[in-house]
């Protein structure tokens, strides 16, 4: 089993209850619960933060194909017509 470190933390009471409640009908402690949901939290964040720098650096890189609004905007008028339009491109 990974090493882990002890960390305290408040919690509104409603929350606690809850915690409380969810740790019974699972038959998980506390800690495990806690232990994953700030995993999940922490796991979800990260990957968002990765994409909005991925993103960021493809925008402000000679690869990246801008589209004007009103084009895109024109285009989606299309979307689920007879007359749908392609994609804009640059």
């Amino acid at each position: 089993m990974a090493q882990s470190e002890v960390l305290t933390i408040r919690l509104a009471p409603e929350l606690k209850d809850k915690l409380d409640a969810l740790a019974q009908s699972t038959r998980r402690s506390k800690s495990w619960l806690a232990a994953e949901a700030i995993s999940f939290y922490i796991e979800q964040h990260l990957w968002q933060i990765q994409t909005i720098e991925e993103a960021i650096a493809l925008a402000d890189s000679p690869e990246a194909e801008w589209v004007e609004g009103e084009a895109v905007d024109a285009w989606l008028d299309t979307w689920g017509t007879k007359d749908e339009k392609p994609a804009p491109c640059t």
